[in-house]
């Protein structure tokens, strides 16, 4: 039976869709470039961490999603999404090698009439200039003319239980007038709100602000954390009191370094066209620049924590808890954890970690010893630091058996820990 829909790009934005779609009733199949992503569903297991669970996996499957590396199925569909990966290269740009291989395979099968619809992560003027003329050149359609084309951008927010993919509004903006009404009723059938954008440059660019608005304010209590240590202010108190202010005020927290998969993007710099000059966004590279000195800092107050204890950080055994990049998930993607453990082991210090959701650890492709019995570990360790705050772990309990704790998070309660 022809599928409804075909979702190209299985990882942390392919299988959220995939499974909202299938519980709505469509039907979806699943293709990826990458062979080991298709093993890894086939088997009922999740190709990324901290997207969806293996028994989510095996409901979609037996409710009907189905996984093809046949590139003639693309050509079956009503609606073809491209969720391809764009990960952050050497240069800070993102890497649209991964949309070009999807636009290609679907190109090849592109019938008249087909919505296209772009969910990657990518700098405005993407799909207009780099994935419009790939599906022109490999199908001989014509883009708002014979096949409707639009972005998406995705909004997911891994583990909220809150604002799940139905009540979270999507914001569309395509080619034409006609391709944004296509869009809309493809995603009125996912979601409570559809928002229309003017075009796919403001949908590209609704992502890009959402993004750096959350690295700059990120940035923003990262640089407070550090003025407040040294004046010996309590940010965590200034950010309980400074949220209660009704207007003008959203809280952000600081922490040992910004992971996940929203990476900062600065349009500025535009690696398919030439013709447009650089605006690079400055504040945006300035953000980056404090938030990626945050795992140094935290090596600092490491240090200092076992010096003025009387220890060096050559010889000491430091327990870091929580390697995932976002409290009670799995997902470890640019984790300040593995550079923070890093710079540990190349001041000679023990590192061993605690994760309930990582069973193995590798840094350096070395493993890193697990504790097995929290408590112990971090009574015997003569640092432990938290670096994720999952809400398995009791850190009042933990803040008594630790020899000495730095708490990132400023999860513990006041006075218990020495905090960020």
């Amino acid at each position: 039976m022809p599928a409804d829909l075909a979702v190209i790009g299985l990882g942390h934005l392919g299988l959220p869709l995939a499974q909202a779609a299938v519980s709505a009733g469509i039907q979806t199949i699943g293709y990826d470039t990458d062979p080991r992503a298709f093993a890894e569903l086939s088997a009922g297991r999740t190709p990324v961490e901290g997207s969806l669970t293996a028994s989510d996996i095996r409901r979609m499957l037996s409710g009907g999603f189905r996984l093809t590396t046949n590139q003639a199925e693309l050509g079956r569909v009503r609606t073809a999404v491209i969720c391809a990966p764009t990960p952050l290269g050497p240069d800070r740009t993102l890497d649209l090698t991964g949309v070009g291989d999807a636009a290609r395979a679907l190109a090849a099968r592109l019938r008249p009439h087909t919505t296209v619809l772009l969910e990657s992560s990518v700098p405005p003027g993407t799909t207009e200039n780099f994935l419009l003329p790939l599906l022109e050149e490999g199908s001989g359609l014509r883009g708002g003319r014979d096949f409707h084309l639009a972005h998406s951008p995705s909004r997911l927010d891994p583990g909220n239980r809150t604002h799940v993919y139905a009540n979270t509004p999507k914001v569309i903006g395509g080619l034409t007038p006609a391709c944004t009404e296509s869009a809309a009723a493809f995603y009125g059938r996912l979601t409570d709100k559809v928002v229309r954008a003017r075009g796919p440059r403001e949908a590209e660019m609704t992502k890009v602000l959402e993004t750096n608005f959350r690295h700059v304010n990120i940035a923003l209590v990262n640089e407070m954390a550090v003025l407040c240590h040294d004046l010996g202010v309590d940010l965590w108190d200034v950010i309980r009191c400074a949220e209660t202010k009704p207007f003008g005020f959203q809280p952000f927290r600081p922490g040992p370094g910004v992971g996940g998969h929203g990476v900062p993007v600065d349009p500025g710099y535009l690696p398919y066209n030439s013709r447009t000059p650089g605006h690079p966004l400055r504040m945006v590279s300035l953000a980056q620049e404090i938030n990626d000195r945050m795992p140094q800092y935290v090596i600092q107050r490491c240090a200092t924590l076992l010096n003025e204890h009387g220890k060096s950080v050559r010889g000491a055994r430091v327990l870091l808890l929580g390697v995932t990049y976002k409290p009670d998930l799995a997902d470890q993607e640019a984790s300040p954890a593995r550079e923070i453990a890093t710079r540990l082991m190349d001041m000679g210090a023990q590192i061993g970690y605690h994760d309930p959701h990582v069973l193995d650890w590798r840094v350096r492709e070395l493993p890193v010893p697990r504790a097995d019995s929290l408590y112990e570990a971090a009574s015997s360790a003569d640092l432990t630091v938290l670096l994720q705050h999952h809400r398995t772990y009791d850190l009042q309990g933990l803040a008594v058996k630790a020899q000495l704790l730095l708490d990132t998070r400023g999860a513990t309660p006041a006075g218990a820990a020495h905090r960020l």
